[in-house]
C-alpha cells in the first residue's frame, strides 16, 4: 500500500474510529485491522458501523477476512465457532503459558502462523543448501544468517517454541550439506549431525539459530 492509500485509510478509518468509538482500541497495518470489543453484541454493532463507514468512502469489508473472534483464555472460558485469527503473519489463539513461578495457565497469545511456517520451510528448501558443496560452513553461515536473524527478530519475540520445527529443519539441511561435502559422512545422517554438533560446540555463534539455542 502506497503512502497516499495509507493516508486515505487514516482519514477513512483511524480518525473516524477515534471520533466515533474513542474507548475502543484497534490496530491497523495497511488494510488489515484488529478491533477490540468487550462483547459479541458490541462487536456486531461496531462491525456494521465500520461497514457503513467504508461504503461512505467507496470501500467495503472483505467477507472472507472479516469475522468476530472469541479470545478464549483462562478468564474467558466460553466457546465460539471462531477462536483464533491471523494478523501480520502471527496466529493469535489460546496457548498454554508457564509463569516465572512454574504455574501454567491458558492465555490468548501470538506465535508465528502455520501458513508463515510453511512459507519459510519452502524458502529453506528453495535454498538447496546441500548443493553448496563448494562453500565452507562459514560461507554458508554468512549467507544464511541475515535471513534467519530477521525471522528470529520478528517471530522470536513471542512463543519461541513455535519456531523450533523450522530451525531444526534448517539443521537438517546443513547436515545434508555435510553429507555431500565430506565423503566420510556420505552414508550416515547420524555422523553428519555429530559433525555439526562438534562444530556448534567449538563455534556456538556461527549460525544465528545456534546463538538462539537450536544447535544441531
Amino acid at each position: 500500500m502506497n503512502v497516499y492509500a495509507n493516508l486515505f485509510m487514516h482519514y477513512c478509518f483511524d480518525s473516524w474510529m477515534e471520533r466515533t468509538f474513542p474507548s475502543i482500541r484497534f490496530e491497523r497495518y495497511c488494510d488489515d485491522i484488529v478491533v477490540h470489543c468487550v462483547s459479541e453484541a458490541q462487536a456486531e454493532y461496531v462491525k456494521d458501523q465500520i461497514g457503513w463507514r467504508l461504503k461512505e468512502c467507496g470501500l467495503e469489508l472483505s467477507s472472507e477476512k472479516t469475522r468476530i473472534v472469541y479470545c478464549k483464555d483462562d478468564s474467558r472460558t466460553g466457546s465460539h465457532p471462531c477462536e483464533k485469527f491471523e494478523f501480520l503473519s502471527y496466529e493469535f489463539r489460546a496457548r498454554r503459558v508457564r509463569t516465572r513461578d512454574g504455574r501454567y495457565f491458558d492465555g490468548f497469545n501470538p506465535a508465528i502462523s502455520p501458513e508463515e511456517l510453511r512459507r519459510l520451510r519452502d524458502e529453506i528448501r528453495g535454498w538447496k543448501l546441500s548443493r553448496w558443496t563448494s562453500k565452507s560452513l562459514a560461507e554458508l553461515a554468512e549467507w544464511v544468517n541475515p535471513r534467519v536473524q530477521g525471522w528470529l527478530n520478528y517471530y522470536g519475540s513471542f512463543f519461541k517454541s513455535a519456531m523450533h520445527s523450522l530451525l531444526w529443519m534448517l539443521n537438517q539441511h546443513l547436515a545434508g550439506w555435510a553429507r555431500r561435502k565430506y565423503k566420510r559422512l556420505h552414508r550416515s545422517w547420524s555422523q553428519a549431525f555429530w559433525f555439526l554438533r562438534r562444530v556448534s560446540r567449538q563455534a556456538p555463534g556461527l549460525f544465528a539459530h545456534w546463538r538462539w539455542g537450536l544447535r544441531s
